[in-house]
């Protein structure tokens, strides 16, 4: 069977519904929008060449977007609940120039495009709600993001209906380029929107056949490829290919030849077609067979080069989103064809150049201001200006009243989300006080932590567990008959484990979701969690674990789109570790994702030794989070080797927070002083050292415990960069040199992860950082093996401090030397990072 229809428009044209608005005033204000969102990027880059920008893209979509906005797309403050609409990236001075008439942006701004760091402000380059946080909703600039985010945040939608949360559903639109479906992204998750039956989602495909360089598909159709996909994907497919000029013709088409001719031609001969004159299409598509000809005979070269295509008819798109927002039982696409650069002529009209097009000559903004009758002076074009109508006029007016009609402007994004109620310090307790002698892993103290969190009266009901199909693995199966799966459909059959007490269980208002081997669809759903306080006003605290190898290698544009999103929320990245881990090898063993996380401004990152660091840790999160208010979220490395949990230290925990605290202090009674900084299980192996430095050495060491390196670097760099700016000043001192600058001695950093991770707070460590770690590649073999592979063991630590004790000319060399023989460390074997 085959999923495709004929290369014609879903609808037909006798069954288009009457065009609701004054398509003569909507035509004006899409022309004056199309000529600002031209200028500001023509103006941007005269005064300051090569700062970029992009006309194209909106040119393409301009009517897509004028027709959603003027009778679809709803806002804020309407008694519906509003959309959230995912906008085209590459698209944003469209944006930004609709914003303009409606004077919600000034003249000044629209000049100061992508020149942000203006005093007065500017805008930013694409949709960044980090940096316009009251405009932008979505980031979407990074290439296949947006159609995944936007399946799973239509999916976290429901869920929140489900669980009592919303009555409404808000409509989620997702506005993509074809040349951005090849993404990865952009088409793993469409039979979750399928099978779960996502009719509250709404994708727009701008189907102008053009990337970046050249033709989509020069050799094929993309519209009908796209329809294939996402019917095999269980999507209703509307498809808007011909403007109305179009409708005399197919209805002409008596014996079909017109039709399969437009099935005959490729997308590279419909680009050509678009960009010569009306004689080419005559010749080269009506030209092949006499009944075509006689289709066109009544029409001159210049009507057959302006019939349109469908996504530049307002009519058309007009049905295309009528017949969408009434559908049920599926999610809709609808693929639209265009033109990229429509209206640029000569200057990049369906050209391969067009999407680097950033300047217009005299003569082009000339022809521009005449297509688009842009009521512009001879001698005012060439500058380029921006025109923006009365406040008074008939278009300013229509505009608005088109907005107010529809709850507000779009996009905007609004902070109405109360702080929560948090549990009291002594919720904690338990955590604080240690587990005696038994023996318990990171990873489980957390899932206790959790589930005491998901069974509290007073925030259990805004926790969101989410998991990629790893919660056996990380001992968190208790949950499945705790708090349930989420499953739209419920649990239309018996498990296989119902006769056990940790059967697995789907529920309609499930409060876990179980995201099945996808990685970015849970990180999807962390981030439509984590945002929900902003977009949908209610403040959910999601809390993601997964292994920790495939987090940030995996997921790292995903993670950034979070910050960039303002995401709250934990990401937990369990089975840490590239000894601790032991058994499963090279691409399981995570030992470099801090260094990764260090690269996230707004992630808090810890790497925590036992239940009470993660305890004050999670405990600071939510308060920072969720009743300060803070854009954070927050990583932690979770183990799964096992150990005594002993209790926090009296006044450890400001430690645990600013990244630093002493957990044992060595013998007084030695003249020699080491100083061991460890992290995560790794912290263990310092305290071995510690007792063998005292008793094999006759060596003092104090241990610390170091849970984030990146805290304390950023602290330390920020008193660094204000004494430098402030040289007469008293110097600020960090927490990192208050804490170390009076300690005497070597010091030696010992970590799970790569040496790097410890390097980062090396400068300010007094007499500098001996740093171990794991650089390399991971093996599978016992702890024991792989740490002394590692060289991170506590023998290896020993002799590190012995070295370090040697460099400062306190120790002889042959100390040394005879703790590398006692201690039975081979040292001619290769270095681990290269084996």
């Amino acid at each position: 069977m085959s999923l495709n229809t004929p290369y014609v428009n879903t609808i037909p044209a006798d069954r288009e519904p009457p065009y609701p608005g004054d398509r003569e005033i909507e035509r004006r204000i899409k022309s004056h929008i199309r000529w600002n969102a031209m200028a500001m990027v023509v103006q941007a880059n005269r005064l300051h060449d090569g700062l970029g920008g992009h006309i194209s893209t909106y040119a393409s979509c301009a009517t897509l977007y004028e027709v959603g906005l003027n009778h679809f797309l709803r806002g804020n403050g309407g008694k519906d609940p509003a959309d959230l609409v995912y906008f085209q990236g590459h698209a944003a001075p469209g944006n930004y120039a609709r914003a303009y008439l409606e004077r919600r942006i000034d003249t000044g701004q629209l000049h100061r495009f992508r020149q942000e760091l203006a005093e007065e402000g500017g805008l930013s380059s694409y949709p960044h709600p980090y940096l316009m946080p009251e405009f932008w909703q979505f980031p979407t600039v990074s290439m296949g993001l947006s159609p995944i985010l936007s399946i799973y945040q239509a999916r976290f939608i429901r869920y929140l209906r489900a669980r009592g949360f919303l009555k409404a559903l808000p409509r989620v639109w997702c506005f993509v380029g074809d040349g951005e479906m090849d993404e990865p992204e952009s088409q793993g998750a469409l039979t979750l929107a399928g099978r779960e039956s996502l009719d509250n989602l709404i994708w727009v495909v701008n189907c102008n056949l053009q990337r970046l360089d050249g033709p989509v598909r020069g050799n094929g159709k993309i519209i009908q490829e796209l329809e294939a996909l996402f019917r095999g994907a269980g999507w209703n497919v509307i498809k808007v290919i011909w403007g109305s000029d179009w409708d005399a013709l197919l209805a002409a088409d008596k014996g079909g030849k017109l039709v399969r001719r437009m099935e005959e031609a490729v997308d590279g001969d419909y680009q050509k077609y678009s960009v010569e004159p009306g004689s080419y299409a005559r010749k080269h598509f009506f030209g092949v067979s006499p009944e075509l000809m006689e289709l066109v005979n009544h029409m001159t070269d210049e009507q057959i080069q302006k019939l349109l295509r469908g996504g530049h008819d307002p009519q058309k798109v007009h049905a295309a989103y009528r017949a969408a927002v009434e559908h049920s039982g599926s999610p809709t696409v609808i693929l639209a064809k265009t033109i990229k650069g429509y209206g640029l002529g000569e200057a990049g009209e369906g050209r391969n150049i067009t999407h680097q097009q950033k300047k217009l000559n005299e003569k082009e903004l000339r022809e521009f201001r005449a297509r688009f009758e842009i009521p512009l002076k001879d001698e005012e074009v060439v500058q380029a200006p921006f025109y923006r109508p009365a406040a008074d006029s008939i278009e300013t007016k229509y505009l608005l009243e088109r907005r107010a009609a529809l709850g507000g402007f779009l996009p905007e994004r609004k902070y109405r989300a109360e702080k929560l109620s948090l549990p009291a310090a002594a919720f904690y307790d338990e955590f604080l006080k240690g587990s005696a002698a038994r023996a318990v892993s990171t990873t489980m103290a957390f899932v206790t932590v959790l589930t005491k969190l998901l069974r509290d009266k007073t925030v259990g009901s805004r926790v969101v567990p989410i998991i990629p199909d790893e919660a056996r693995t990380f001992g968190m199966d208790a949950l499945f008959r705790q708090i349930g799966i989420y499953s739209p459909k419920g649990q239309m059959y018996e498990p296989v484990d119902k006769e056990t007490l940790l059967f697995y269980q789907e529920a309609k208002d499930g409060q876990l979701l179980e995201e099945g081997i996808t990685e970015a669809g849970a990180m999807s759903s962390f981030i439509a969690a984590g945002t929900a306080y902003a977009n949908l006003s209610l403040p959910m605290i999601p809390f993601y674990i997964y292994y920790a190898m495939f987090g940030f290698q995996r997921i790292g544009d995903l993670i950034w789109a979070a910050a960039d999103s303002r995401t709250k929320g934990f990401l937990l990245g369990a089975t840490a570790g590239r000894t601790t881990l032991n058994g499963e090898g090279l691409q399981h063993q995570d030992g470099h994702s801090h260094l990764a996380a260090s690269s996230v401004p707004t992630l808090m990152a810890y790497d925590p030794a036992f239940a009470y660091e993660i305890a004050v840790i999670v405990r600071d999160g939510l308060e920072r989070m969720y009743t300060k208010g803070e854009d954070l979220f927050y990583y932690l490395t979770l183990y799964n080797e096992n150990y005594p949990m002993p209790a926090m230290p009296k006044g450890a925990e400001e430690g645990i927070l600013q990244g630093l605290y002493r957990l044992k202090t060595g013998p007084k009674r030695r003249k020699l002083r080491v100083h061991l900084l460890g992290s995560g299980p790794l912290l263990r192996e310092a305290l071995k050292a510690q007792a063998l430095l005292d008793e094999k050495f006759s060596v003092s060491a104090d241990v610390w415990s170091v849970t984030s390196a990146k805290r304390l670097r950023a602290e330390a760099l920020s008193a660094r960069r204000w004494n430098m700016l402030h040289p007469t000043a008293k110097p600020k001192v960090s927490y990192l040199e208050a804490a170390l600058s009076k300690e005497k001695g070597a010091f030696v950093a010992v970590s799970d992860q790569m040496r790097s991770v410890s390097d980062q707070i090396g400068p300010w460590v007094p007499g500098g950082l001996f740093s171990l770690g794991t650089d390399g590649f991971g093996r599978s073999d016992t702890r024991a093996n792989l740490r002394r592979f590692f060289e991170v063991d506590a023998e290896t630590i020993a002799v590190a401090a012995l070295y370090a004790l040697h460099r400062k000319g306190e120790v002889p060399a042959k100390t040394v030397e005879r703790a590398i023989r006692d201690l039975k460390i081979d040292p001619e074997k290769r270095y681990p990072e290269l084996r």
